[in-house]
């Protein structure tokens, strides 16, 4: 039986969870340029900076799980094609650069939480997301970003497998090509996750916070 989103959404229960929503993933120029493409058609950043001030406003912690590459590739991985494209990519996210921050449409408030890694295909590879996601008393992951070819799929899954509950907000994720992303929300995350529209899970956070 289905959740109800204002269950799943409650106070003190779920956390916002944003995937790469970087400079370099989502702004120009980007590491994956078509990715960036699709994000800015299906207006990411603001459905995103829309949805972590909802969040704030209820109270419910947001968390900002990066992606990073040091200069010299140490601690990177080199079994995946996706690891050799990003080490030839003319935008490097390296640690303290302009590239590897937050963008500016969605961007960290002080209480937010910031977890990067130099590895790994998504957020819940090795990086302490699901004991700080405890620690802080989720038990609802509200999923965002990209891609939802790998990184945000794995943090979706990743979320179930850890035991939370996951809600994907359908038009605050984005993958390349646009009707691959399509199906896989139809066809995988569907089965493992509610899908909701940013309308709707914004609406119910603002109603928790009057």
């Amino acid at each position: 039986m289905a959740v109800p989103l204002d269950e799943l959404l409650r106070p003190g229960r779920a956390a916002l969870v944003t995937c790469e929503c970087q400079n370099g993933v989502l702004g120009e120029p980007a590491v994956f340029p078509a990715l960036a493409e699709a994000a800015r058609k299906a207006e990411l950043v603001q459905h995103i900076g829309r949805l972590t001030a909802a969040a704030r406003a209820a109270g419910a912690p947001v968390l900002h799980c990066t992606a990073l590459r040091r200069a010299d590739g140490r601690g990177a991985g080199g079994n995946a094609r996706l690891f050799a494209a990003a080490a030839r990519a003319a935008v490097p996210l390296t640690p303290g650069s302009d590239a590897a921050a937050l963008h500016p449409g969605i961007g960290a408030d002080p209480a937010d939480l910031v977890l990067p890694r130099l590895h790994g295909l998504g957020p819940f590879q090795d990086t302490g997301l699901a004991t700080v996601l405890r620690n802080l008393g989720a038990r609802t992951v509200v999923c965002v970003g990209v891609s939802l070819n790998v990184a945000l799929l794995e943090l979706v899954l990743g979320a179930v497998g850890a035991g939370f509950r996951a809600v994907v907000v359908r038009d605050a994720v984005a993958g390349t090509p646009p009707e691959y992303a399509e199906a896989v929300l139809r066809h995988t995350l569907a089965l493992t996750a509610t899908l909701a529209d940013t309308a709707a899970v914004a609406d119910c956070w603002a109603a928790q916070a009057s």
